[in-house]
């Protein structure tokens, strides 16, 4: 017996980008019946493609049946199946990307290749009701700031080199405290702000020169002091950037998705500057700010409904699969 009425459909979508392995289950209720996730860890520095690959061919199956035991549906009642088809990592890609093929064939269902960051955008609508917002993807490997236009997400700017996230992340390992959100809580307690490098250019943003001069004064100033100079740089860029896209775009909503949305900094910051401009500030819940099987199964059902299926010939996964060359079909329809 299923959960579900059948006059819904129902989408399996797996998330495997990077580090997470997630199943999940939607409806085209908006209804989300179950999200399972599995993260790798590395043992040291940062994510090793090859082994986050091999952890998620061991946990698959296990997070299938997990899926479906809380769903409280059978695999025959899924009416097709997603995978994130890039951007990511192409090792982590290919394993999931050859159990939705499996799925998809052994059921008969179609299948339906997701681009990972369109995925974030459509659950954090979803989650928080927002309806035409600019955007603020912020992760660990994606720094975007995006928007709907003509059917298609346009990115209006974005990192010329390194991530936010990464650039957090790699400064909290080489200094000792772990990645983020360790930064952000040690600069919690900083009193002293350093100026470090600050680089935008139009609405785009660089971190790498920032990162170097950070890590070459670990040791010799106050570490809670750096992580509040480093944290609040990065925070300012990002809120700047984010300002010229809102008066570019003359929306009035900003959604903030992707794993660094999290930071209660971040949001406090643009909050503030989404005030000046009568602007409403939107956060994914954070269990959904993250990578998440979820996101994926929500996006196959919009791709579904407006006929964005794929066959087995098509699925080549696609480590590089931009933002803006994805179609968004449903958002035509009005959804």
């Amino acid at each position: 017996m299923t959960t579900s009425s059948r006059d819904e459909k129902l989408v399996l979508g797996i998330e495997s980008t990077a580090h997470t392995f997630g199943v999940g289950i939607a409806s085209s209720a908006g209804r989300i019946l179950a999200n399972v996730n599995y993260v790798y860890a590395p043992k040291a520095g940062g994510i090793h493609p090859r082994e986050a690959a091999q952890h998620h061919g061991r946990v698959a199956a296990r997070a299938l049946k997990e899926t479906f035991e809380k769903a409280g549906v059978r695999p025959k009642d899924i009416d097709g199946v997603a995978f994130s088809m890039g951007p990511g990592m192409g090792p982590c890609l290919r394993v999931g990307a050859t159990v939705a093929r499996a799925i998809a064939l052994k059921l008969g269902k179609p299948l339906i290749g997701v681009n990972h960051s369109v995925a974030h955008i459509e659950i954090g609508r979803l989650m928080t009701g927002c309806r035409d917002p600019v955007i603020l993807y912020v992760a660990g490997g994606n720094t975007m700031i995006a928007g709907y236009i003509d059917g298609r997400y346009r990115v209006f700017g974005e990192t010329l080199d390194i991530a936010a996230g990464n650039c957090l992340d790699v400064f909290g390992i080489k200094a000792g405290i772990g990645p983020m959100p360790a930064p952000e809580e040690y600069a919690r307690r900083g009193e002293k702000f350093h100026p470090l490098p600050y680089r935008v250019k139009g609405m785009d943003v660089s971190f790498s020169g920032l990162l170097t001069a950070a890590l070459k004064l670990i040791g010799s100033i106050k570490l809670e002091d750096l992580c509040l100079s480093i944290t609040e740089t990065v925070y300012s860029m990002l809120t700047e950037t984010l300002e010229r896209a809102l008066a570019y775009t003359e929306k009035k909503e900003i959604l903030l998705v992707g794993g660094l949305a999290r930071s209660r900094r971040l949001r406090e910051m643009i909050e503030e500057m989404a005030r000046l401009h009568g602007a409403r500030v939107y956060c994914a819940p954070p269990e959904y700010a993250g990578d998440n099987g979820a996101m994926i199964a929500w996006t196959g059902v919009l791709q579904l409904i407006a006929g964005q299926t794929l066959s087995i010939e098509e699925s080549r996964v696609k480590p590089r699969f931009r933002m803006d060359e994805a179609e968004a079909r449903w958002r035509e329809l009005g959804l």
